[in-house]
């Protein structure tokens, strides 16, 4: 019996995380998503995450619904 294939994770968008630095949370996470992002997590600065790599997610640390620092992952 051969192995079940493995479905292909969602590719990162080719843009930069800086573009987003300044942006209103949620008009950032609809740009995110228009750009190809598959998954956008908006955090609280300060959160608890894990740090495991997630090919096509987005991550923004938002203050004041601000964007304050964006990363991949």
């Amino acid at each position: 019996m051969s192995p079940n294939p493995r479905p292909e994770e969602p590719q990162d968008a080719q843009d930069s995380p800086d573009s987003y630095v300044g942006l209103d949370a949620a008009g950032a996470e609809r740009l995110a998503r228009e750009r190809g992002w598959s998954a956008v997590r908006s955090l609280p600065p300060g959160a608890i995450i894990t740090m495991e790599y997630r090919s096509g997610r987005l991550n923004f640390e938002v203050t004041g619904g601000r964007v304050t620092r964006c990363w991949k992952g």
